[in-house]
């Protein structure tokens, strides 16, 4: 029968203890990164949000300007300057938090007023073919050029968002985004993709 020294033994348990101790740094080293993953990951999905916004809010911009114009001009138009007016009212007042977008019901709200903003400004560009003197005015064409080019801003911009939600979710999703995620009290929520309906992706037409 072999006998194990007391100091051998001790030894190897020093050796082992070695061991378990490097290992549960190197894992401690992983799980840090790939939190940093997440974090990073997150955060540009906040930024390219913000940069949603500032598009949104300079469509907001635009819209009493645009009415004002066709006001002076169109002046039976009142009903579709009012819908124009009530549209933005609505979407200036849903507003989204960071921590909303994990919130499907409180994403789809949002949608929902900034499309309804899209349809009324697309039915009051219609109306420039019923006025001549609206057709003619310069002002107005202008308007609708800014407002054609905000539009594809907020398109491009809302692309732009998908993606790095993409990005995050799927690294979220992840076993080590997963295993992370839990470890550390679920701090991560996956974000709600921002779509549309197909009638208001594309940007109200400019008719000269």
């Amino acid at each position: 029968m072999r006998i194990v020294h007391k100091s051998t033994f001790r030894k190897r348990l020093a050796v082992f203890s070695v061991f378990l101790a490097v290992l549960a740094l190197m894992t401690s080293v992983v799980g840090c990164q790939r939190y940093d993953v997440l974090v990073e990951k997150d955060q540009i999905a906040a930024q390219k949000w913000s940069d949603l916004e500032a598009n949104l809010q300079r469509r907001y911009d635009l819209v009493p300007n645009l009415v004002a114009v066709v006001k002076a001009s169109a002046k039976h138009e009142e009903q579709t300057l009012a819908s124009v007016a009530e549209a933005r009212a609505r979407a200036t007042s849903v507003q989204l938090k960071a921590e909303d977008l994990t919130d499907p019901e409180k994403v789809q709200a949002f949608q929902k007023a900034q499309e309804q903003l899209s349809g009324s400004l697309s039915r009051l560009l219609v109306v420039q073919e019923q006025y001549p003197d609206l057709k003619a005015n310069q002002s107005f064409h202008s308007l609708q050029v800014q407002l054609e080019g905000i539009e594809n801003r907020i398109l491009r911009a809302r692309e732009e968002y998908n993606q790095a939600a993409r990005e995050y979710n799927a690294e979220l999703l992840k076993i080590r985004g997963q295993v992370v995620n839990k470890a550390t009290g679920q701090p991560f929520k996956p974000r709600v993709y921002f779509t549309a309906s197909p009638e208001v992706q594309s940007a109200p037409k400019v008719a000269f």
